[in-house]
């Protein structure tokens, strides 16, 4: 006899989620010069795992790839993660297609850290926007699992 299981997303985003922040950015950039100034700016190592690269299937069964950036702080276990959210014309979140990137932070105190960040990065002149983005906006949040 088989038992069925199933997978809980509601409870799988709460955990993910949980102690997060998101900040949308807008920047003409392209992710790996993107995140090459992030690593400057913040005195970060933002790097590419390609293995965690987020694919999407659109409608007409093309595979699209997402690529995402780590870093996780030395001293304080503090994880940041760059989604680039545009691939070709697809977008990884529709209901933010303006947004070019998701910085998420998980910290102790996120949204302390995203306020000071987003201070930081609209003195960038190569950022045009950036803001906190509150989770409850995001109705695909699911694609940001990895």
């Amino acid at each position: 006899m088989s038992t069925k299981m199933t997978l809980n997303v509601a409870a799988m985003q709460e955990e993910f989620f949980s102690d997060t922040a998101l900040i949308g950015i807008v920047s003409a950039l392209p992710a790996y010069r993107f995140c090459w100034m992030m690593n400057e700016t913040f005195d970060m190592n933002f790097v590419r795992d390609a293995e965690s690269d987020i694919c999407i299937q659109d409608t007409q069964k093309q595979e699209h790839y997402f690529p995402i950036y780590k870093y996780c702080a030395p001293l304080n276990g503090n994880k940041f993660l760059i989604y680039k959210l545009k691939h070709d014309k697809e977008s990884l979140l529709p209901e933010v297609k303006q947004l070019d990137y998701l910085w998420m932070i998980q910290s102790n105190s996120p949204e302390q850290d995203a306020g000071e960040i987003t201070n930081y990065l609209r003195g960038i002149p190569d950022v045009q926007l950036a803001q906190v983005i509150m989770p409850e906006r995001l109705k695909n949040l699911n694609h940001l699992i990895v």
